[in-house]
């Protein structure tokens, strides 16, 4: 169900790995499966989850990279521990790196090959422009673009950077830590797409064949990366 800002705490022990096992790889698809039947009705809604105040439409590092998108997203968390204590968690994300926070189990059965991990990684602590980011053994990366501790990580993905033959598509991932509150943070992440017309491209980047999957699973790590950085403030 899609909510207001997100602001509950989860009082799991950090060193609970994230998305392990058949019961959450089962509750996540059949979340899959809701939200694209309900997509009709909450659709806009979940384009600003968790969004407070004028958060959804305030300029973020990257926005610039796809300047016109045909679409776009941007969901929020409210986390009671600094910049600081969140910035390590989303340098090190990453297929081969730390993983994503979200449901392992669910994402190794379509060939992810991921590994979430408990644990800041001191090897994976520093990405810097250029460096390529995974999300499939054998998709084309994402590329990093803007790095900006403790503040901003944003990965561009262009297949026509792979070598194919015209640009048909190019999207951008965000993640900003804002200082709030008390010590507090908020993290955002978003989304934009731009694709060509043809069905290759709306496939790739349209927002109704991967929105609701990206918000599945966006929510999760928002909630994880909430969960640790809170637990390590501890």
């Amino acid at each position: 169900m899609v909510s207001g800002p997100d602001t509950g705490r989860d009082r799991s022990h950090t060193s609970r790995p994230p998305g392990v096992g058949i019961l959450p790889a089962l509750g996540a698809a059949c979340l899959i499966l809701w939200h694209l039947l309900a997509t009709p009705f909450i659709g806009k809604r979940r384009l600003r989850w968790g969004t407070a105040g004028t958060e959804a439409t305030d300029p973020l590092h990257g926005d610039d990279l796809v300047a016109e998108p045909k679409w776009s997203h941007t969901l929020g968390c409210s986390i009671e521990a600094p910049p600081g204590r969140v910035w390590p968690w989303i340098a090190q994300i990453g297929q081969r790196r730390a993983g994503f926070y979200t449901y392992q189990t669910l994402e190794n059965l379509v060939g992810c090959r991921i590994t979430n991990t408990t644990k800041i990684l001191p090897e994976f602590q520093y990405p810097s422009v250029g460096d390529h980011v995974f999300l499939h053994p054998t998709a084309p990366p994402l590329r990093v673009e803007i790095v900006d501790p403790p503040h901003a990580l944003v990965l561009v993905g262009s297949p026509a950077t792979t070598g194919e033959e015209g640009p048909w598509g190019k999207s951008t991932w965000q993640f900003v830590v804002r200082q709030g509150a008390d010590r507090a943070s908020r993290l955002l992440i978003r989304g934009r797409y731009d694709h060509a017309l043809d069905c290759r491209s709306r496939l790739t980047f349209g927002r109704f064949t991967i929105e609701p999957v990206s918000f599945v699973m966006s929510r999760r790590m928002m909630r994880e990366i909430k969960r640790l950085a809170e637990d390590s403030s501890r």
